[in-house]
């Protein structure tokens, strides 16, 4: 039965028209799985997925093209162009990528007060987005899984990163070493840390700031140099 159905799905695709050379049919059937039909884009023409055997020699040689939708901003952004969010969106859970995202702080509104920016984000609990543009003229920042607080002990979880258009994008994800993600106090945030330097650290004036190193994301210097001065600040968060 099953095989007459895989047969009938065979000719029906057959009387559609043509596709390009790089759009791939699959035709999936075998004594344990009902059969289907797949429709892929392959990346090398010159390789081929195997189907004589339910499993696989090794890994297909093809990626199926999925469309990132860009987050929709609800305000106007300083910082953020098209091609940051672009690159930016890849990496962000799932669960961000279907809201709008709404700016809850920014330099050039609030002025540069890291009071200020945990005072905005009282009551938050979706994850944050932070951006800065230094002095020369780098986009680096982090994506928070929790809002920016004070607290006592470090919080946050493993979607925390780091990022940086240095000036190519370079996302650093959790090492898994340590949970040093976010930490606040009323002199500073810092971001990553446990090798004697924080990932990302800025003042309580959001003016100074530094990047190195760090066991928790394993990154580079988010800046072209390790200290630098913020010129523009802007902290993101879903709209839900």
């Amino acid at each position: 039965m099953w095989i007459c159905r895989a047969q009938r799905l065979k000719e029906k695709a057959e009387t559609m028209k043509l596709l390009p050379n790089n759009i791939k049919v699959l035709y999936f059937a075998s004594d344990y799985v009902e059969p289907y039909v797949e429709i892929i884009t392959v990346k090398d023409p010159k390789r081929r997925l195997s189907l004589c055997s339910s499993g696989y020699s090794e890994e297909p040689d093809y990626q199926e093209e999925v469309e990132v939708a860009l987050p929709v901003l609800s305000d106007d952004s300083q910082l953020f162009e098209d091609h940051h969010l672009e690159k930016l969106t890849a990496h962000m859970p799932v669960r961000t990528q279907v809201y709008p995202w709404q700016l809850v702080y920014s330099t050039a509104i609030h002025g540069s007060s890291l009071k200020t920016l945990y005072r905005n984000m009282a009551g938050l609990e979706s994850p944050v987005l932070l951006v800065i543009k230094d002095t020369h003229k780098k986009v680096f920042g982090a994506f928070s899984s929790d809002p920016f607080k004070v607290s006592k002990y470090c919080y946050g979880t493993g979607e925390t990163f780091l990022f940086s258009f240095n000036p190519d994008f370079q996302a650093y994800k959790w090492s898994g070493e340590n949970s040093y993600f976010v930490g606040g106090n009323l002199e500073s945030l810092q971001i990553g840390g446990g090798g004697g330097g924080f990932g990302l650290w800025l003042d309580s004036d959001l003016y100074h700031g530094s990047s190195f190193s760090c066991p928790t994301f394993n990154n580079e210097s988010l800046s072209t140099k390790e200290d630098f001065i913020v010129q523009d600040l802007e902290v993101w968060t879903v709209q839900r």
